[in-house]
């Protein structure tokens, strides 16, 4: 049974659900697997669990907001 694993900061149900047809969907397409045998878990992580560049999510969020507060 295939397992895939997508990590990401904070998610709509909606967007997780989306997530979880299209991913399964072009895996099994791309594999030839069924899709009913995919296994794919959601792990969602806080904004300063993740760092880009060096920095957190955290602060790049903040900083983008300092720089343009009408967003």
């Amino acid at each position: 049974m295939p397992s895939i694993t997508f990590e990401s900061g904070k998610l709509t149900t909606e967007v997780k659900l989306e997530l979880m047809e299209k991913i399964t969907e072009i895996s099994s397409e791309i594999t030839g697997i069924k899709k009913e045998l995919f296994q794919l878990s959601i792990r969602e992580l806080a904004d300063e669990n993740i760092a880009i560049g060096g920095r957190s999510l955290k602060r790049i969020k903040q900083d983008h907001i300092k720089q343009d507060p009408g967003k």
